[in-house]
C-alpha cells in the first residue's frame, strides 16, 4: 500500500486496497446517490462488496429519516442493504443518550419526526418536536413553561427552528445538569446547481451561543459515530475503508478512528481542497487529506468483478 496520502486509486492498487479491508463505511448523499438518484455503478459496487464478503454500512450525518426510511430507499435504488447497516444520526443520537447511565428523562428535542421515532424506539420520551409559535413579550419569553422531567436538550435538522424553540433550548440549558447534544455541525446542505441551504450546525451554533454550552456532538466526524457501528459489529479500525465525499466529515472520522480513507469527487470536496489541506502543515487540517481518491466509486467495478 502507498505510504503517501491522497493517491489516485486505479488500477492494481484498487485490489490491493479491497483486500486490505474487511469492512466499508460508506456516506450515502454525493457518495452512493444524489438526490433520489442513485450514482451509476454505486448499487452494483456495494452488491459485490457484499457477495466478496466485505461488511458494509452506511453512516450518515442527516437526521431527517430513521433507519428504516433509509433502508427503504436503499432498496428503492437498488441496493442490497438492511436497516441494521444504517447508521443515521437520528439513530445514533438515540443510543448516545441509552449510552448515559444517570440519564433519567426526557429529552427536548429540536428535531425531525424521524429523530422523534428514532427516540421513542429505544424508549425516550420528547417534548418540542414540531412548530413553536412565539407569544407575549420578553418576560413571557423569559419564564417559558418548562417540563421538569427534561434531563437533556438534543440538536437535530429542524425546519421549524424559531426564535421561541431557540429560547425555550436556553432556558432548559440554565440547568448545568442538562446535557446539550448535537447531531452534526455541518452548516451547508449543498443541492443541485450549485445551490445550498443552512445546515444543523447553524441551528445547533444558535444553541451554544444562547446557552454558552459546548454541545456532545455524535455525527461525523465525531469518533462516536464509528464507536455506534464498532460496538455492535466488533469492527477493526486498521481493517476498515470509510469513503466520503466530504474532507471535513467523511475523512476526518476516517482519521480520528484509524481508517482507511477515500474520497470520491461526486460530492462536495475536491482533490485540490484535499491538496490545501495537505500543504498547510495544521494538524487539524492534515486530518482531512484522504488516503486515496476516486471520480466516482463505480471505479472499483473492475476490481470487483474480475
Amino acid at each position: 500500500m502507498a505510504l503517501s496520502k491522497c493517491n489516485r486509486l486505479s488500477g492494481p492498487l484498487i485490489r490491493e486496497l479491497l483486500d486490505s479491508v474487511e469492512s466499508v463505511l460508506f456516506d450515502c448523499d454525493g457518495v452512493i446517490w444524489r438526490g433520489d438518484q442513485a450514482i451509476p455503478g454505486a448499487p452494483e459496487v456495494i452488491n459485490l462488496l457484499k457477495k466478496n464478503g466485505k461488511r458494509v454500512f452506511f453512516v450518515t450525518n442527516n437526521s431527517t429519516k430513521t433507519r428504516k426510511m433509509y433502508a427503504d430507499k436503499l432498496a428503492s435504488l437498488g441496493f442490497n442493504a438492511t436497516e441494521e447497516e444504517v447508521f443515521g444520526t437520528a439513530y445514533c443520537s438515540a443510543m448516545y443518550l441509552k449510552s448515559i447511565p444517570h440519564l433519567k428523562g426526557k429529552v427536548y428535542l429540536i428535531g425531525s419526526k424521524a429523530m422523534k421515532q428514532e427516540l421513542q424506539t429505544v424508549g425516550i420520551e420528547q417534548v418540542g418536536a414540531g412548530p413553536d409559535p412565539i407569544t407575549g413579550v420578553q418576560s413571557d419569553w423569559a419564564n417559558v413553561p418548562l417540563d421538569p422531567d427534561v434531563k437533556a436538550v438534543v440538536v437535530g435538522f429542524d425546519e421549524h427552528f424559531s426564535y421561541m424553540k431557540l429560547n425555550r433550548a436556553m432556558q432548559y440549558l440554565s440547568n448545568p445538569e442538562c446535557l446539550l447534544v448535537g447531531t452534526n455541525t455541518d452548516t451547508r446542505l449543498p443541492l443541485e446547481g450549485g445551490k445550498a441551504v443552512p445546515g444543523t450546525g447553524c441551528l445547533l451554533k444558535a444553541v451554544e451561543t444562547a446557552a454558552q454550552r459546548q454541545a456532545q456532538v455524535v455525527g461525523k466526524p465525531s469518533h462516536f459515530m464509528f464507536d455506534c457501528v464498532a460496538s455492535q459489529y466488533g469492527l477493526d479500525p486498521a481493517k476498515t475503508l470509510m469513503v466520503g465525499d466530504r474532507l471535513d466529515t467523511d475523512i476526518l472520522l476516517g482519521t480520528n478512528c484509524g481508517l482507511k480513507t477515500l474520497l470520491t469527487l461526486t460530492g462536495v470536496s475536491t482533490v485540490a481542497d484535499a491538496k490545501e489541506h495537505q500543504q498547510s502543515g495544521c494538524p487539524k487540517r492534515l486530518g482531512m487529506v484522504p488516503d486515496y481518491f476516486v471520480e466516482s466509486i463505480a471505479e472499483l467495478l473492475p476490481a470487483l468483478q474480475g
